[in-house]
């Protein structure tokens, strides 16, 4: 698919194809701005990111004061998912808290080096790789039929890598319509809403307290309104998690700070060994082989995630960024290799494109870069010293901010996206079949029916050649419902796997 900003002129004579002029040449004090929008919004066109070569602060780049949100908010969501998946492996294997706990710490090191490296150095239009949200429910599945964390990870690092070289990524997203596209973006966006009200609400109750989830909830949404009216959106996130944290702590819930700093074990051998770490040691050839079609999965499902990150971006930067936006191919090949090495080193991340960073950051108007090498620090900054980690996973902070720094921005772009020409049969479509299964199977499976030309823009589908209308979105859907009939995601088939056993 592609998103073409309003206004594009092919013949504008712009400093982005010019070598001769550099950032540096190029860049102005916001000062030389009537607003800072204009300032950030100039920032993103001058410009001019190089693949495999060194991208330098202030040489090729700024920081502002806007790339501490997103790094704020990348690094709250990272602290949660990788927790999440830790503990959702560790349960089943018996593994404690404590466990769960270090390896989040271990992994926040891991990321690090691979965002300054890739995000920040080599591959500046490469989001950067976080956590695989949307995996978390096959996790206990994987235990189940004897995965081993490592096999599993090198696995998707593997397939990813794969996907990467031969650019099916973007592929992928060229044949995306918008329809499909902003339909996936108002699933992704209602139901991640959805349930992080519930989850506040649960927390709030627990400690018998409801009123208390209303409340924030209730300050969140005027507090948002107030954000959208004065266009400081990009605020929302730190001062969400301000008025959260703080109307809880006021109204009686309690918190304190148990994480105290420390260092966690730095040695692979440690974490793969058989009486310590994981306890699993080295994984077998049969491990491989169970965690086959988890992984084949696994990465099936980047290219929506990466997909609706992309869109995101596009709709929220102005006219002639295209340099700088984020490009799937490098984000999934430096999504690879970062889960191979975090895999072998212990790890228990499973990574795709970092959501809670890209999103507020295309809000903010800020380009990759920056922002990567803030959320770097702050990651060493949570994993060493510890206390912030308990902050980020507190519900009242945790829950508002994912919801206006990712699912109401994400809900909002899929509604943009379907508001011109023939999309809402597709979007209303892509909603339903992720209702019935899950975004991949709804991506998949409207992909195929928007490209045939059964619903959505008929004229699209008749330029589509022959490849591009049937033939690789049908593979793709084959594929996709396969695996998941397979490892039993398909709502009331038992799993094909668990017969094959029999």
């Amino acid at each position: 698919m592609s998103v073409t900003p309003k206004g594009h002129n092919s013949d504008h004579k712009d400093t982005l194809h010019d070598n001769t002029n550099s950032y540096q040449n190029n860049h102005k004090p916001s000062s030389e701005f009537n607003t800072r929008d204009e300032y950030l919004e100039h920032e993103l066109q001058i410009m001019q990111p190089k693949r495999w070569r060194p991208n330098l602060p202030f040489k090729d780049y700024r920081f502002e004061f806007e790339d501490t949100i997103p790094a704020m908010a990348g690094t709250i969501g990272k602290v949660v998912m990788v927790g999440a998946i830790a503990a959702t492996f560790a349960a089943p294997l018996g593994l404690s808290d404590a466990f769960v706990l270090e390896n989040v710490r271990y992994e926040l090191l891991i990321v690090s080096i691979f965002i300054i490296l890739f995000s920040g150095f080599i591959l500046p239009t490469a989001n950067l790789a976080g956590t695989h949200g949307p995996l978390i429910p096959l996790i206990p599945i994987v235990v189940a039929a004897g995965g081993h964390p490592m096999a599993f990870g090198l696995l998707i690092g593997a397939f990813g890598f794969i996907l990467a070289i031969t650019k099916g990524g973007s592929l992928l997203a060229r044949l995306t319509s918008k329809g499909v596209c902003g339909g996936l973006l108002i699933y992704l966006g209602f139901i991640g809403t959805i349930s992080q009200v519930k989850k506040l609400f649960a927390w709030a109750e627990v400690i018998d307290m409801a009123h208390i989830a209303f409340i924030v909830i209730l300050a969140t949404i005027l507090l948002y309104a107030l954000l959208e009216h004065f266009k400081k959106r990009w605020l929302a996130v730190p001062l969400s998690c301000l008025i959260g944290g703080g109307v809880a702590f006021a109204l009686g819930a309690p918190f304190e700070f148990n994480t105290a700093p420390g260092l966690p074990n730095m040695n692979p051998a440690y974490w793969w060994g058989e009486n310590t770490g994981w306890m699993l040691g080295l994984p077998t050839l049969e491990s491989f082989v169970v965690v086959l079609p988890f992984a084949v999965l696994a990465v099936a499902m980047w290219s929506p995630d990466f997909l609706g990150h992309q869109v995101f971006q596009k709709i929220s930067y102005p006219q002639r960024t295209e340099k700088v936006q984020m490009n799937i191919d490098d984000t999934m090949l430096s999504a690879s290799v970062r889960q191979t090495f975090g895999s072998l080193a212990g790890g228990a991340n499973f990574t795709s494109s970092w959501g809670t960073y890209i999103v507020p950051a295309a809000i903010a108007k800020r380009p990759i870069p920056a922002g990567a090498i803030l959320t770097a620090v702050f990651c060493i900054i949570a994993g060493l010293w510890g206390y912030p980690m308990d902050l980020a996973i507190w519900q009242p902070v945790l829950c508002v901010a994912l919801i206006v720094g990712v699912f109401i921005p994400l809900l909002e772009a899929g509604m943009e996206m379907t508001r011109e020409g023939k999309t809402t049969q597709s979007a209303a479509i892509v909603v339903f079949a992720s209702s019935l299964v899950n975004p991949a199977f709804g991506w998949s499976l409207t992909m195929l029916l928007d490209n045939l030309g059964l619903i959505g823009c008929k004229e699209r589908s008749a330029n589509l050649t022959k490849m591009s209308r049937w033939v690789i979105p049908l593979i793709m859907f084959v594929v996709l419902t396969t695996v998941m009939a397979i490892v039993g995601m398909l709502p009331g088939i038992p799993a094909l796997m668990a017969e094959f056993r029999h």
